[in-house]
């Protein structure tokens, strides 16, 4: 099959091969965990550590710890590390750990990576530096340093909302050169880009959008990192395995199916981690509270949070 991009149609025009199918170098179903703390707002490894086993066992091929979701902005250096070590003694090699090391600073966040190598994980995500809003040449030499670090494989985190900086389509086809920059954490709202990027690279495109699991995944998409999927990991895996099985129809449904837990988790003004640990907590299971600036959820958020994923299990 000739793949031919816009008008180009002579020979004189050679872009890289499409690849047939993207890798998936973190596993397919990946879950952006939470870090539970105890009562008392100290670090809760054991409860880390049944969490990690539950969501192994309910179809997380991967997950990352110590990202947003996981209150990476306040926990310690040493935390990460321990927490690290306990999900490692948990799932063993049931599934892949990817360690959440992006921070403002790139010398920190070469210190953050070569600590999680060192704790045990497998693969490292990291968004672009924070605030100072680099220029992308300064984005770009920014995780090249980090890629040259360790010996991880490293997955760029793009969510300009977040950190007010994008790393833009042609700084990510550069940076695919390296061999160890092999996937994106996609939360840029820029599906245009994403294929451009997806036809011209063979990084493996992850989708941090919840309400993009199967939009990203039909277009050559890798996969997921879900905070939805600490709540409902079966249902959030159950889209892109009908994708696999070739039901489509099948795979548009449970989607569309499980939007209103998205929206309350996602799109209801509160944090992911917020929206998850009062979720989570109210089901029973490890959570604890939220680190300030955070706050907790109320009763009534939570109560809706509660109906919505109820009536999504129920199906």
């Amino acid at each position: 099959m000739t793949h031919t991009h816009g008008h180009a149609r002579t020979h004189s025009h050679h872009p890289r091969p499409i690849p047939p199918t993207h890798s998936a170098p973190f596993g397919r179903a990946v879950c952006a965990m939470i870090t539970p703390f105890t009562a008392s707002g100290a670090l809760d490894l054991d409860g880390a550590q049944r969490l990690a086993d539950r969501l192994v066992a309910e179809g997380c091929d991967g997950l990352v710890l110590s990202g947003t979701t996981g209150e990476s902005p306040t926990t310690t250096d040493a935390e990460k590390a321990e927490l690290i070590r306990a999900v490692r003694g948990a799932v063993g090699d049931r599934a892949v750990i990817v360690a959440g090391v992006g921070t403002a600073d790139t010398r920190h966040t070469v210190e953050l990576a070569l600590a999680a190598e060192k704790a045990g994980a497998d693969g490292l995500l990291a968004v672009t530096p924070y605030y100072s809003t680099p220029p992308q040449d300064a984005v770009e030499a920014h995780f090249l340093d980090l890629a040259d670090a360790s010996g991880l494989p490293l997955a760029l985190y793009d969510i300009p909302g977040r950190t007010g900086t994008r790393i833009a389509p042609e700084t990510m086809i550069r940076l695919a050169d390296h061999p160890r920059i092999v996937a994106v954490k996609d939360c840029a709202y820029d599906l245009l880009g994403t294929q451009k990027v997806l036809a011209e690279t063979e990084l493996a495109y992850y989708t941090g959008c919840d309400e993009y699991v199967l939009a990203l995944y039909a277009i050559g998409g890798s996969g997921y990192v879900s905070t939805v999927a600490n709540a409902v990991p079966r249902q959030v895996r159950a889209v892109i395995d009908a994708f696999d099985a070739g039901d489509t129809a099948g795979a548009a449904r449970l989607q569309r199916r499980a939007v209103p837990l998205i929206e309350l988790m996602m799109a209801s003004g509160l944090p992911g981690t917020v929206t998850a640990k009062a979720l989570l907590g109210r089901l029973g299971l490890p959570a604890g509270p939220v680190r300030a600036p955070l706050r907790p959820a109320g009763q009534e958020v939570t109560d809706g949070l509660l109906a919505a994923y109820e009536r999504l299990v129920a199906v």
